[in-house]
């Protein structure tokens, strides 16, 4: 399959109206072809995640890294993937619609100055402070000598990550308003793809832990770039350039609407921040190796959210924008119903078969090398935790980038603040009962809350979304869902009596053989209650791959 593109270059960079020369994909063509390259990414980052549990366990060097990794991890969800993209796409699609793409150009580079500006300040303080910043969201550390050090030494290495990766966003954003998506979906598969090569050499060159986590570091900040560069190549097919841009007063339209879009973004994600930080607290102060088995956990399912919740969320924001734009509010309506039906289709069996499956799944993919059979039993009960708000997740994607096409910007941060008392309170009441899992099950009860304050506000802001068809939508994909997991836990469960868990062929046929004859059985039950959507997915299917006749 080659990697089409979703809408005709640029023919020229005038100041006219661009209005798109062909029809452009439909929701699901276009959110198949995000899906996937972002599959590919993810399935990279999952070999990525093997290589680093063989490497290294879950344990005093793996807890370092991923406290060290979440520092400017936070600042990117704040400054660039959350808070900007949010605020960016809707304002770079409204003035690429009305004005043209020089103008809209012209805004992407005054944005990508600022945004460098910012993120190198950001650098630069947290090269300096770093250490007090890790003895915050990480107090549990100091009981374990060199930890805080290690952990500190990993963060100054990490920083620059933040501004490489601010870029790409915008980069992104610019691609994805003019219905280019493939490229920018494809592009995490290159950070990947550094963290695998350097991964691999660092295993069978045998080197020592210290070596293999700073040397894992560095390729962070490979990754970064790489995901930045390769995006550059298709905004030039479409005449954009780089030209450094900056007005310190910040009086430019576009960018003050930016700003005042992101603003409420900003505060709804820092409220969220702050429940990833107040977890990362709580679980420096749990059993050794529990902030790495968060990590893994919430990785995997970073799987089916990237596969589907941000494919479908990328797709719909690119949507949606335009729809806002022209004013079309029936289809803004239509579009965004389709999408929260479409993300239920797709999650819903997904958290059945992560829930059922949950103990074979990390089995074969984690546990090798240091990563050890209770490190697969307590990384597997915080999955099941995590899978319990997937589809709230990935409908958090879709819903509130849309009250920003809205000019709406409030009612992200009403649903953000909501979410993370929940969480708080949660994960406050249950890590001493349960430990990880604990802190797992109250970011999904967070989740939940957010989704049902998006919800409720649309209904009565901008009326309905046809409850009664989405109600009767769920009903219909939960009933599959669950006799698709009943199914896989016994089968899997038949195949390991049968077999045991001594190989890894064993293992494969374990965890497999119930994952295909899973999805044979939803969508063959989804079929049988008349699912829409498993028609158009199968169709999509048989289009993509069919070969031509004679050829």
């Amino acid at each position: 399959m080659a990697p089409a593109q979703d809408a005709p270059a640029a023919e020229d960079a005038s100041t006219t109206p661009a209005a798109p020369a062909a029809r452009p994909r439909s929701l699901l063509g276009s959110a198949g072809l995000v899906s996937f390259a972002t599959g590919l990414s993810r399935i990279g980052g999952l070999v990525r995640e093997q290589l680093f549990a063989a490497l290294l366990g879950a344990g005093f060097y793996t807890d370092a890294y991923v406290v060290a990794f979440r520092v400017p991890n936070l600042l990117r969800d704040l400054l660039a993937e959350g808070a900007l993209s949010t605020a960016f796409v809707p304002t770079f699609t409204q003035v690429l619609v009305r004005r043209g793409r020089t103008p809209a150009f012209a805004l992407g580079n005054l944005v990508l100055t600022t945004l460098f500006v910012v993120t190198t300040g950001a650098v630069v303080v947290g090269w300096i402070f770093a250490e007090p910043i890790v003895r915050i969201i990480a107090p549990g550390f100091a009981a374990t000598p060199g930890k805080i050090e290690l952990t500190t030494q990993l963060t100054r290495i990490m920083f620059p990550f933040l501004p490489m990766i601010a870029l790409a966003a915008v980069l992104m954003g610019m691609l994805n308003a003019q219905h280019y998506f493939f490229m920018p979906a494809l592009a995490p598969a290159l950070f990947n793809v550094a963290a695998i090569v350097i991964g691999g050499a660092l295993f069978v060159a045998g080197v020592d832990d210290h070596t293999a986590v700073l040397a894992w570091t560095f390729a962070v900040l490979l990754g970064g770039l790489l995901q930045m560069a390769v995006q550059m190549p298709q905004l030039f097919g479409q005449g954009w350039r780089f030209r450094p841009h900056f007005r310190p007063r910040f009086d430019d339209p576009g960018l003050r609407q930016i700003l005042r879009l992101m603003g409420p973004a900003v505060i709804g994600l820092s409220a969220t921040q702050l429940n990833i930080v107040i977890n990362n607290i709580l679980a420096s102060q749990l059993e050794q190796g529990s902030p790495s088995w968060l990590s893994y956990a919430f990785r995997l399912m970073q799987l089916p959210i990237g596969i589907f919740g941000v494919a479908v969320a990328t797709v719909n924001l690119a949507t949606v924008s335009r729809h806002a734009a022209a004013g079309d509010h029936a289809a803004f309506r239509s579009t965004l119903a389709g999408s929260l039906k479409l993300v239920a289709f797709l999650t819903l069996p997904a958290t059945a078969g992560l829930v059922a499956l949950r103990v074979p799944i990390i089995g074969l993919l984690y546990e090798h090398g240091r990563f050890t059979a209770h490190d697969t039993a307590r990384t597997a009960a915080v999955l099941s935790m995590y899978a319990v708000g997937l589809y709230a997740y990935s409908a958090v994607k879709v819903m509130a980038p849309a009250f920003y096409a809205l000019q709406a910007p409030r009612v992200p941060l009403l649903g953000s603040v909501v979410a993370v008392a929940i969480n708080i309170a949660g994960s406050l009441l249950l890590y001493r009962r349960l430990g990880a899992p604990g802190l797992a099950l109250g970011t999904s009860a967070g989740a939940l809350g957010n989704i049902a304050v998006l919800y409720g506000s649309f209904l009565r802001r901008h009326g309905g979304l046809g409850e009664g068809d989405l109600l009767l939508h769920l009903v219909r994909v939960s009933a599959a869902a669950a006799a698709m997991g009943i199914l896989c836990r016994w089968l899997a469960q038949a195949l390991q009596s049968r077999l045991g868990t001594a190989t890894i062929a064993a293992d494969c046929l374990v965890t497999l053989v119930p994952i295909l004859a899973g999805v044979v059985v939803y969508f063959g039950l989804a079929h049988l209650m008349r699912v829409h959507e498993t028609r158009q997915v199968l169709r999509l299917l048989t289009r993509r791959w069919r070969v031509p006749r004679g050829g």
